[in-house]
């Protein structure tokens, strides 16, 4: 069959230089809509106004982990592992669709314009729906995000705990917020990726370089995923979405664009997705810019504390933000509640958008899930917490809870 190279197309990524389309399959996914959509999905919410450069999106970090998704497969061959053509293209198309799902702000948003269904959920509606457009093409790439094709290994670097996602968000992100803590050595990790027994292994002259991943994952989610600063801009907005809905729930009318308005003024489930199909076609259409426009709208809405939520945000003035490693006092909460009731004018059920404390959770790595296997040259497979001369290691295996308290500065 004759191959399209117009479809074969290169393009300059600002991380990896440039960037090769493997398949036309590949081109067509990328120019229809659903995935279109990402160029106007920003990749970390609101964290542009801690580091003002973190203004790439979804569909940069998309095409990133396509591009070493490629490089993976390459150097697994080059050792002996049979990847057929059709397995190299579904593993392909299951990482670049990985993250279709995503809502409006990525993370940021993930339980507030629908409840209960997790992103990856609907990226796998958004997949199933794509695969009946392109006649079952896809088939192969579902069952390796499912996890349900016999080759592990295939699943796992698409998700594990060092897989192309990680790899490209962690560089991505670095590159674009200028925390230089977040740099990883890519090349050289997927340069020493193996399979032994159908399960992704990394070669232990890489071991330096695995460490090195791990302890910046923790980094980056400190300074820049869970941020303080970041953590109270995300929460504004959560906050400003649900009194929105509180609204709508009164048939308090809101200017929305035409997607946002039928989230916010109905209740969606995962179940709901599955019974009506049109619903995913609406999710589509929903991107940062429908939040961002309401948003600047609200601003000068009658709700009083609608209005002064948005113009937070709008004019970033966010709440101050309190992060320790032990629960605030309910003394403490009351009386920052109390301050801000008697000065705004805040009933007890207003203060809440104002005054709140919650939790994060940092683990950089956990053993317990699919785990970053070290290979000796004696073949023994190792966990990398075992295997690592690194004290530090296995401390980075401890959950870190840490806890925070917003108000008003």
């Amino acid at each position: 069959m004759a191959i399209n190279l117009n479809k074969l197309k290169i393009f300059n990524d600002p991380v990896y230089g440039f960037v090769s389309i493997p398949y036309e399959i590949i081109f067509d996914l990328i120019d229809h809509p659903y995935f279109q959509r990402l160029r106007r999905i920003k990749q970390l919410g609101l964290t542009n106004l801690v580091y003002p450069g973190a203004l790439h999106t979804r569909f940069h970090h998309a095409m990133g982990a396509m591009h070493l998704m490629g490089q993976a497969i390459e150097v697994l061959r080059s050792k002996g592992n049979e990847i057929t053509d059709e397995e190299a293209r579904g593993v392909t198309i299951a990482i670049l669709l990985h993250d279709i799902g995503h809502g409006p702000f990525s993370h940021a948003l993930e339980n507030s314009i629908v409840s209960n269904i997790h992103h990856e959920a609907l990226s796998e509606l958004f997949m199933n729906r794509l695969n009946q457009d392109f006649n079952g093409q896809l088939s192969l790439a579902i069952k390796i995000f499912q996890n349900k094709y016999p080759k592990r290994f295939l699943h796992q670097l698409v998700s594990s705990q060092l897989d192309m996602d990680r790899l490209d968000y962690l560089m991505r992100d670095s590159f674009f917020t200028g925390v230089s803590e977040g740099v990883v050595s890519s090349d050289r990790i997927i340069k020493m990726l193996n399979v032994v027994n159908d399960e992704l292994a990394v070669e232990a002259k890489g071991i330096y370089s695995i460490e090195k991943f791990i302890i910046a994952r923790r980094l980056m989610y400190w300074q820049v995923y869970l941020h303080k600063t970041v953590l109270s801009a995300e929460r504004l907005l959560v906050n400003i979405l649900t009194r929105a809905k509180e609204l709508a729930e009164k048939k308090v009318e809101l200017f929305c664009t035409p997607a946002l308005r039928i989230f916010l003024y109905n209740k969606y489930s995962k179940k709901d997705f599955l019974t009506n199909p049109g619903l995913l076609d609406s999710f589509a259409q929903l991107d940062d810019n429908d939040i961002t426009t309401s948003v600047k709208v609200w601003t000068n809405h009658e709700d009083k504390v609608l209005s002064m939520l948005c113009k937070q945000l709008v004019n970033r003035k966010l709440f101050k933000v309190e992060l320790q490693n032990k629960p605030f006092l309910p003394a403490i909460i009351k009386e920052k509640k109390d301050a801000v009731k008697k000065l705004y004018g805040f009933t007890e059920k207003e203060v809440k958008y104002f005054v709140f404390t919650d939790d994060v959770t940092n683990d950089a790595y956990n053993a317990n899930k699919i785990r970053i296997n070290i290979l000796s040259k004696d073949g023994k497979i190792t966990d990398i917490t075992d295997a690592s001369d690194q004290l530090n290691i296995d401390a980075l295996t401890k959950t870190v809870k840490k806890y925070f308290l917003c108000y008003p500065k």
